[in-house]
């Protein structure tokens, strides 16, 4: 099973915990995620249901293409960490 987990920024303003899940794609656990915790979707996804600007995922540390359609495959023992994306200058 995937392990899914989220910053603590996410966490301060949406309280999940980190949880294995059975999934094949990034959408199949966020869903999972969303099904139990439905205030993370509206903190993680904008109007069009894609990835907020200000967030990122990585799958086994690496960012994910689809941010819209989440369609990133995960393996059996896939990590998953959704973070707040840093932006500076």
């Amino acid at each position: 099973m995937c392990r899914i987990a989220f910053a603590p920024s996410i966490q301060r303003h949406v309280p999940v915990a980190e949880r294995e899940l059975p999934a094949v794609t990034l959408a199949g656990a966020l869903e999972a995620v969303f099904a139990e915790t439905p205030a993370l979707r509206g903190y993680l996804l904008d109007d069009q249901g894609g990835l907020r600007r200000h967030l990122t995922i990585f799958i086994d540390g690496l960012r994910v293409r689809d941010r819209g359609g989440f369609s990133d495959v995960l393996a059996p023992d896939s990590e998953v960490y959704v973070v707040q994306a840093l932006s500076g200058g």
